[in-house]
């Protein structure tokens, strides 16, 4: 038996048996087991207003009969579902080194039809193609690029801009929905030194909610920019998102940037996988630069098979997400106890951002009391359930739907929300 059919064999083991796990109930003799890698309790540590996590410890009653867990943590959490699996699966099997490349151009051209782009690249990461980009638009030391200060380039990307690419950052002021003050962004603009190249937007905005950009706004900032000589990038990891919730194509939106990035690993289903798309020339030097940042994949003929189901066939159910998210954001507004605040507005996509407003129940104990089995629950709910979700930015607490997550998900997830704002309720009573 050769190598190339030893691991088939192998990894068709794996995804059959991913595929029979995923349907079996947790018990609590296995609980720890099977739960523990995905339920966590968050702890925040301030430092320069982000945030850390540590891994939540199960904990729960005994007696707890089963558990059930519901993760919206983020929607990189997203399980592989059965289409997908096969989809690699038969990626795996009919594995030929001279076709992998074939199956990676595929992945490409199909996303660059989607965006109506010239060209497209795939890379690992969201991270990396970010950075990649800004190393292409900025291609001197010491050039500058204007972002958010809310932006998840700014804030999450370590610094890779200056770190890496010898790019300095300038940033404008991020508005609740996700946009800039224009009139604020035009003052930034330099053409001394450092020298402005790069204006960079994100759609959905991730710390602000998951807020689409208005078209009108990415309008007036491609003007902006052709007026000035500036390249416009867009963080579009979750611009599928975007698309879906305006009831456009996505080459409506990027239309109005010069280049953008995607991630297949979100909402899309894939296990891993970006896409970066743009002018041909810049793909080309793209190219190199991922060379140079270590992003050459092998076997990507599985991920590109992964990528393909995650664009052709996963966009449409996006909408579902959106619907569970202001499902539960309503029930927030809903619940007996008004513990919590919440825009409806603000809910356009898969993400909730919501607060409390008891001074001293902070996001960090809500979280805690989310994820834990809590007395009395099983007899309340039928079951124990474990709620999964971030004490973040702001003081608040984020929830995000995803592949996974069903509308049945959904409402357990309300069910706990309320049990454990009643819990509380009645425990500051008796402690009065």
């Amino acid at each position: 038996m050769n190598i190339m059919s030893f691991s088939s064999k192998v990894l068709f083991k794996f995804f059959n048996h991913a595929v029979v796990a995923s349907s079996k109930p947790v018990r609590v003799r296995d609980a720890a087991a099977a739960a523990a890698p995905a339920a966590v309790v968050v702890q925040w540590r301030a430092v320069r207003r982000y945030h850390n996590f540590r891994k939540i410890i199960n904990q729960g009653p005994a007696g707890a009969a089963h558990i059930r867990v519901v993760d919206l943590r983020s929607d990189v959490m997203t399980k592989l579902g059965p289409s997908m699996r096969q989809a690699m699966m038969k990626a795996v099997l009919e594995d030929d080194p001279m076709k992998r490349e074939e199956k990676v151009h595929g992945l490409e051209k199909i996303t660059a039809d989607i965006f109506q782009m010239e060209a497209a690249l795939f890379v690992p990461s969201g991270s990396m193609g970010n950075l990649i980009a800004v190393m292409v638009h900025c291609r001197e030391r010491g050039d500058e690029m204007i972002v958010g200060d809310m932006s998840y380039l700014h804030i999450y990307g370590q610094g890779s801009s200056a770190q890496i690419a010898g790019v300095y950052t300038t940033t404008v002021a991020t508005l609740p929905d996700g946009t800039f003050d224009l009139e604020q962004l035009e003052l930034m603009i330099r053409h001394n030194y450092p020298r402005t190249r790069l204006i960079s937007v994100e759609n959905t905005h991730n710390i602000q909610g998951g807020r689409v950009l208005p078209l009108t706004f990415l309008q007036e900032i491609r003007a902006l920019a052709d007026r000035y000589g500036l390249l416009v990038h867009m963080d579009g990891a979750r611009v599928m998102n975007a698309a879906v919730a305006q009831r456009v194509p996505p080459s409506t939106i990027l239309q109005h940037t010069h280049t953008v990035m995607l991630c297949l690993s979100k909402g899309l289903g894939a296990p891993m996988g970006t896409m970066l798309a743009g002018p041909r020339d810049f793909i080309s030097q793209a190219v190199r630069y991922r060379k140079a940042l270590g992003g050459g994949t092998r076997q990507a003929g599985i991920l590109a098979a992964a990528g393909k189901l995650s664009l052709l066939e996963m966009v449409e159910r996006l909408e579902e997400d959106h619907r569970n998210a202001k499902t539960f954001a309503q029930a927030l507004l809903d619940c007996d106890a008004p513990l919590f605040a919440v825009d409806m507005a603000s809910v356009e996509t898969n993400i909730v951002r919501f607060h409390l407003q008891e001074p001293s129940f902070s996001p960090s104990e809500f979280c805690d009391r989310m994820a834990q089995i809590g007395k009395g629950e099983e007899a309340a709910l039928g079951q124990g359930v474990q709620v999964l979700m971030y004490p973040y930015f702001g003081n608040s607490v984020r929830a995000v739907w995803h592949l996974g997550i069903s509308p049945e998900d959904t409402q357990l997830a309300i069910r706990k929300m309320q049990f454990v704002a009643s819990q509380y309720l009645e425990e500051k009573v008796r402690a009065q």
